[in-house]
């Protein structure tokens, strides 16, 4: 009796096994191109492209293997695809940021540039103040609360082109008493 059920079961895992080859073979056939040419866009090197088609496959294959159902065959690849890809995206950074550290470089933070930009920015609020008040109210919303024109315009009951035309207007006026300050100071 237990050599008839291995027997059985023998043979249905054999069927199995058969199917499951019939399948990928199928696929495979089907979608290999398309899977290349979508690994090329994505990658832009054939021999890269090519690994990762063949992982997807081997990827499907094992979980066919495991009893795995799949009820979209070419959705189900590209997906596999797609995380061996973003795999491949992430494994290349992060061996060029190795490449660099072995050849010397050593990132910095460099806070000086920050501290003129901050200075800027205060120049330029103050800067800001001295404007029309038709410019200094929609130049203060929009660079430092950093509303967006639709919000302006909500606040201020004007469309967003009159609110586009005073900002431009404005950054014009600025630029002038950024300069004329330049000049005092040098």
């Amino acid at each position: 009796m237990v050599s008839r059920l291995y027997t059985m079961t023998n043979k249905a895992t054999k069927k199995q096994e058969v199917l499951r080859q019939t399948t990928l073979t199928s696929a495979d056939n089907t979608y290999e191109k398309g899977l290349n040419c979508y690994a090329l866009f994505k990658t832009s090197n054939h021999a890269t492209s090519e690994d990762l088609v063949q992982d997807t496959f081997i990827k499907t294959w094992a979980y066919l293997v495991k009893n795995g159902k799949i009820d979209n065959m070419k959705a189900f690849l590209y997906h596999i695809l797609n995380h061996l890809i973003v795999d491949e995206y992430r494994k290349h950074k992060a061996t060029s940021l190795d490449i660099l550290l072995e050849k010397g470089f050593e990132p910095t933070v460099s806070d000086h540039t920050r501290i003129f930009d901050v200075i800027d920015g205060e120049k330029a609020i103050l800067l800001i103040l001295r404007l029309p008040s038709t410019y200094q109210k929609v130049m203060h919303m929009k660079y430092v609360q950093d509303l967006s024109l639709k919000e302006i315009s909500l606040i201020t009951g004007q469309t967003k082109n009159a609110i586009a035309v005073q900002l431009h207007r404005g950054l014009e006026k600025l630029k002038v008493l950024y300069q004329s300050e330049e000049s005092v100071s040098n």
